[in-house]
């Protein structure tokens, strides 16, 4: 679950992390009081949506004035982002946060994220902050500091010192910025995060730390530790699919392409995936219907893959164990019965009553595509979506 900006400082407030004055600001409506509130100017109005890129895509405006805040607030709200993480579609602004604007003399980066490969978190720490880190990873990769977290006790304060000094900090910085390393870490073991990042971390010309910028994901499969982090799930920020998919109990994510998968088992979707786009399509969505999805699962898992308009071909590839392919065919005529489906359908179905399936399928009069393994049905659905462009 992803926090806007404003809940993630004051997660890290709370943590001893130093942030820069400002009010959330939930709907214009709500203006005159909070206007009441702010601290002085000039000041820095920042569209709370998640995702990266705000400031390039006109999201962050700065103020001098109370006429230049107005004026900004108005501007930001209902406006619809778009930057190199939503797609062509957007976002739209619906929460803002206003803060003091303050001048540092150098930015940095760190975040804390989960290591796979060693078990624990480690910190991410550069000099090159205000910058996409996907950037300085590709062309400067050895400017990304790194120091691994004990999930129990966080980062000792002699790590974070040593941490930032290999930074190139000095004087009063080191400290500053350790205190701020180890606030980071606290945040994420307090939080169950998955990540938390601060970009950029700014340093005063006296040598103070301060988060100009905040984010922080929770692990959906920890918020049962965290009632408290149901206020914070801002759901007119969710993809309405992905929201469906989640009310149903199967995994839908949203892609770019236009080719609508449904597959059971995570990692056999991400191998339909890639040999989709092996063959020179797109897929639309990772969808993973599970082992042991019943037929209104499905169902209801067909019909979300189907409501998206930019889907000009369906590749369903099923090999059943728990699930069985005649549930699965069962499913998949159903949904398409009611929803009409007018574009390409092709099936791939292995396993468990597969014999079956396949009998329902070719009773069922529904126009489509059988493939007998992988490689023909990614081959055929390509086909079939550039044929339907």
């Amino acid at each position: 679950m992803k926090l806007h900006e404003f809940q993630a400082k004051e997660i890290l407030w709370k943590e001893g992390v130093p942030v820069p004055l400002g009010v959330p600001l939930l709907s214009l409506q709500e203006w005159p009081g909070v206007s009441a509130k702010l601290p002085p100017g000039p000041w820095v109005v920042k569209s709370q949506v998640h995702t990266g890129g705000r400031g390039k895509a006109g999201g962050i405006l700065k103020a001098g004035t109370k006429a230049d805040l107005e004026s900004a607030v108005q501007s930001l709200f209902g406006k619809t982002l778009v930057t190199h993480q939503t797609g062509p579609g957007g976002v739209i602004v619906r929460k803002l946060y206003v803060e003091q604007a303050l001048t540092v003399a150098q930015e940095l980066y760190v975040a804390c994220i989960m290591d796979r490969s060693k078990a624990a978190p480690v910190v991410m720490a550069s000099r090159e902050g205000g910058m996409d880190i996907e950037d300085i990873a590709k062309n400067k990769p050895d400017a990304i500091l790194f120091e691994t977290v004990d999930p129990e006790n966080g980062l000792g304060v002699e790590a974070a010192r040593a941490l930032a000094q290999r930074l190139g900090l000095q004087g009063s910085a080191v400290e500053s910025v350790a205190a701020v390393i180890q606030g980071v870490c606290k945040a994420f073991l307090a939080m169950d995060a998955s990540l938390v990042e601060v970009n950029p971390l700014g340093v005063t010309s006296e040598g103070q730390a301060i988060a100009m910028d905040a984010k922080m994901t929770l692990d959906d499969n920890a918020l049962f530790r965290h009632p408290e982090a149901k206020a914070w799930h801002d759901t007119a920020e969710d993809n309405p699919l992905e929201a469906r998919a989640a009310q149903a109990g199967v995994n839908y994510i949203a892609l770019d392409g236009n080719i609508g998968c449904m597959v059971n088992g995570a990692g056999l979707a991400m191998a339909t995936m890639d040999l989709i786009k092996v063959h020179g399509g797109e897929p639309a969505n990772f969808l993973d219907v599970g082992g042991g999805a019943n037929t209104q699962q499905v169902t209801e898992a067909f019909r979300i893959l189907l409501a998206d308009p930019r889907v000009k071909a369906v590749l369903v590839n099923i090999f059943g164990g728990i699930m069985k392919c005649d549930v699965i065919a069962t499913a998949i005529i159903a949904a398409a019965k009611e929803v009409g489906l007018r574009i390409p359908l092709v099936v791939r179905l292995e396993g468990t009553h597969v014999e079956e399936g396949r009998d329902l399928l070719n009773a069922s009069g529904l126009t489509l595509t059988s493939a007998k393994d992988l490689t023909e049905a990614a081959e055929r659905v390509v086909a079939a979506a550039k044929a339907d462009n």
